[in-house]
């Protein structure tokens, strides 16, 4: 092999094929290896396959693609983003305490909320844009403390950095959702984090047509304790899934980079529409954190979110524009418009989600890769009816 050192976009393509897994026939793909068991030659050891819940050749080498793509030692592949949420949790015992930023996707909230509690595992949300806030909800028992940067739905940003080293002076570790970013635009693991989590659902796989999580830790013995985790839990991504979020990888560069660029243009314009009351996106200067999201990720991303003014004009956006899909998930293609109150943070009672700033007319908009003269046109005339709406309910 080479010692010419790869970018990361040339690493999305190469780094499953790395370990050469076909070579017998020289394959370009990984296999499917469609096998719960495996024979063993041996009667005294056993090779590195035996159960496919323990280890699987095609989930092994999208393991160790996401490893290398996050600069981690160990990667793990999950049968959804909040399976390899929880399974991660799971590292707690009973009597510890969790720091979780409030701005979090309604399914972690649900687990930290709802499950942990019954294993005696206390928690505390607080504002991870502000680290004084971070600091004071830290107690002797803490253990964690819990990212999301950008932050899912309202795009908070966390200085990672500032938070690492606070975890770091209390003897916790830290945890970090990097669905938004992905490894191509921000390397948790190389800003001290010590766990990496992904929905690949979203970006990584980027065809809505999986469902998966991912996992990667920097430390061999935290990893070893992740394994430990995965295989008795069980909570694996089977290998045909494996494999799709295998090719899903290898597109990611080029599409991100489309979908970025034409999120930009679209929180622009946005930004300039008279009915719109707030644009939330890392790439726009005026948006809280934009310095600090410079400094630590290399792009503001494709998720977008923007208030109007109720709910009813959110309602008419949503039911007059054309292109986007309204559905909950997103990083897919396909354009996606969702609506949080109803579908991401569902799981968060209505007080609490207005205390996060999760109001009736926040739309999140995940940009695909139609062309973005066309997203604006769509959105151009989806504000007209909605803005006619507002004038009628206004009278």
């Amino acid at each position: 092999m080479s010692n010419v050192k790869e970018s990361l976009e040339t690493s999305l393509i190469t780094a499953s094929t790395r370990g050469n897994y076909e070579q017998k026939t020289g394959a370009v793909n990984v296999p499917i290896y469609l096998s719960s068991t495996f024979h063993q030659e041996s009667f005294d050891s056993f090779g590195p396959y035996d159960y496919s819940r323990s280890g699987n050749p095609t989930r092994d080498a999208l393991e160790k693609t996401i490893a290398e793509l996050e600069g981690g030692t160990r990667g793990f592949a999950f049968a959804s983003g909040i399976a390899a949420i929880s399974s991660a949790l799971m590292l707690l015992s009973s009597g510890d305490h969790l720091v979780v930023t409030e701005e979090v996707y309604g399914g972690t909230y649900r687990f930290i909320t709802e499950v942990l509690p019954r294993f005696g595992i206390d928690h505390t949300f607080a504002d991870f844009t502000n680290v004084e806030e971070v600091e004071k909800a830290v107690r002797p028992n803490t253990k964690v403390l819990f990212i999301e940067t950008p932050a899912n739905p309202r795009l908070g940003i966390t200085d990672i950095e500032a938070v690492v080293a606070l975890a770091k002076a209390n003897n916790c570790l830290t945890f970090l959702d990097n669905t938004f970013m992905t490894p191509l635009y921000q390397r948790p693991l190389d800003l001290g984090v010590d766990i990496v989590l992904h929905s690949a659902t979203k970006f990584l796989s980027g065809h809505s047509d999986i469902i998966a999580g991912l996992a990667v830790t920097k430390d061999e013995e935290l990893g070893s304790r992740l394994g430990f985790i995965q295989n008795s839990f069980g909570a694996i991504l089977g290998a045909q899934d494996s494999f799709s979020l295998i090719q899903g990888i290898k597109t990611m560069g080029a599409r991100l980079s489309q979908s970025t660029e034409s999120a930009q243009k679209l929180a622009n314009y946005l930004n300039n529409h008279p009915l719109v009351e707030e644009v939330l996106y890392p790439g726009l200067s005026t948006h809280p954190g934009y310095d600090i999201h410079a400094r630590q990720a290399k792009s503001p991303g494709a998720v977008l979110s923007f208030c109007l003014p109720d709910r009813e004009t959110a309602k008419a956006f949503v039911e007059s524009i054309q292109i986007p899909v309204f559905a909950v998930s997103l990083g897919g293609v396909e354009s996606i418009l969702s609506y949080p109150t109803t579908m991401s943070h569902a799981a968060i009672p209505k007080e609490e989600r207005e205390k996060r700033g999760i109001k009736d007319g926040l739309l999140r908009f995940s940009v695909g890769l139609e062309h973005i003269d066309d997203l604006i046109a769509d959105c151009d005339q989806a504000l007209l009816i909605a803005s006619k709406i507002k004038q009628k309910v206004g009278i």
